[in-house]
């Protein structure tokens, strides 16, 4: 009877053994399925193809939030700016509604090249290594480095004519070095502000500093007490930027910010935000 009990036990063990085994191998292909669906999805999603946004209605977009005047919060805590307004003027003419997702720029390209979003839209240079690993659309942004001085000054027309002059520069910026090639005398401040300030209380006779920053302040404070004295012939274009193979998306964004040239929207909304028009040569 014992035995017959003892029997009993070791095969009840081994069923339990037997289901056990069963149930964890099952959790572990599951696992597995769950783990290879999120790559099919990701596979899918890296493609961000015209038609899939279409489909769904929605553009994602990458964007600072945190970089007036092209994409900042209002005081009344509104995602807005320059690239802000042109991204959905362009989402408009192409039917879709817009999902911004506020990205440090650090990490911009990583989050565009895991496709968390469809493109990005945050002032992004055009050049060529980033030609070689993204599609970028045509140039919605032309900008460059000027020349500041008072208003009454006429001693400077070029960018030779600073040569021996005292510029008020942010020391580790590229246009102070752009000023010190042209042979200025570099005076240290600490911004933009700080340096059209050492010019108004004839401290320096002038800054170098990028286009768009100076238009933008003139636009935002009305000053009249400086000007923008010279422009360098090199220009920087800025773009949307978008994953590699992405030529039907690109394509779409490229025509309507033809129509927006062309109509004269694109340089409303410049002149909005800038006084003038930044979005052609």
């Amino acid at each position: 009877m014992k035995r017959i009990q003892f029997f009993i036990l070791i095969i009840g063990l081994l069923v339990l053994l037997a289901a056990c085994g069963t149930a964890d191998q099952e959790e572990q292909n599951t696992g597995s399925d769950n783990e290879q669906d999120t790559t099919n999805e990701e596979a899918e999603t890296a493609t961000n193809s015209y038609e899939q946004i279409q489909e769904a209605g929605v553009i994602t977009v990458g964007t600072e939030g945190t970089y007036a005047p092209f994409t900042f919060h209002d005081e009344e805590d509104n995602l807005t700016g320059y690239d802000v307004e042109v991204m959905r003027e362009v989402a408009s003419r192409l039917d879709l509604e817009v999902e911004f997702k506020e990205t440090q720029w650090d990490s911009m390209f990583a989050g565009l090249n895991a496709a968390r979003f469809d493109v990005v839209a945050n002032q992004v240079g055009i050049n060529e290594k980033r030609l070689e690993t993204y599609d970028l659309s045509e140039p919605y942004t032309y900008t460059g480095a000027v020349v500041v001085v008072p208003e009454d000054n006429d001693d400077v027309t070029s960018f030779e004519d600073i040569e021996g002059k005292q510029s008020a520069q942010s020391l580790t910026s590229n246009f102070s070095s752009i000023a010190e090639e042209n042979g200025a005398e570099i005076i240290g401040v600490e911004g933009l502000a700080q340096a059209i300030e050492n010019i108004k209380l004839g401290r320096v006779d002038l800054t170098v500093n990028d286009r768009l920053a100076i238009l933008e302040y003139i636009n935002e404070t009305g000053d009249e007490s400086i000007k923008i004295a010279a422009e360098q012939d090199d220009v920087s274009e800025s773009a949307f930027a978008f994953q590699k193979g992405n030529e039907e998306l690109v394509e779409a964004f490229n025509e309507a910010l033809a129509e927006m040239k062309e109509d004269g929207t694109l340089a409303e909304i410049s002149d909005e935000w800038f006084g003038e028009d930044v979005s052609s040569q």
